[in-house]
Formats: structure tokens, C-alpha cells, sequence
């Protein structure tokens, strides 16, 4: 399973650094430590982020999920 950021060109290195950690399910105090900066500026690059339009695809290889039965695809055919 692999996490594309679209839009991600827009932000700076920074606001890419904080979607990141944030998109991954870490707190802002865990990002903060993280990354040597406050809460508050965490909170700050995030809502800058999230204000320049981005999108958080999750790229699924395969069944891992085991959603689809024996000789099923995703595509909705036959393997």
C-alpha cells in the first residue's frame, strides 16, 4: 500500500513534511517533536495545506483486504 499526495507541488517543503506525518495519523505534538517546531505551527502549515487544495490517495496493490473472492478482480471481471 503506498500514499500518493496529488496537488502536492503546490505546497512548500515544509506543508509537505507536515501533510505527511499528519495524513499518516500523527498528532500535531507528535509532528512538532517531529520536526523541531511548535503545535501551533503545525496546526498553521496543515490548515495552509489543507487551503491549497491537496488530495490523499491511498494506491492498493492487489487484495490485501480480502475484499475480492478467489478469481475476482477489482476491475469487476474474472482473473
Amino acid at each position: 500500500m503506498n500514499i500518493e499526495i496529488r496537488g502536492a507541488e503546490r505546497l512548500s517543503f515544509r506543508e509537505r513534511q507536515v501533510v505527511v506525518l499528519k495524513e499518516t495519523g500523527h498528532s500535531n505534538e507528535e509532528v512538532a517533536r517531529r520536526l523541531g517546531i511548535t503545535p501551533g505551527t503545525v496546526a498553521t502549515l496543515f490548515n495552509r495545506a489543507r487551503a491549497k487544495g491537496y488530495q490523499v490517495v491511498i494506491v492498493i496493490s492487489g487484495d490485501p483486504l480480502g475484499v475480492y473472492g478467489e478469481g475476482e478482480t477489482a476491475e469487476g471481471g474474472d482473473a
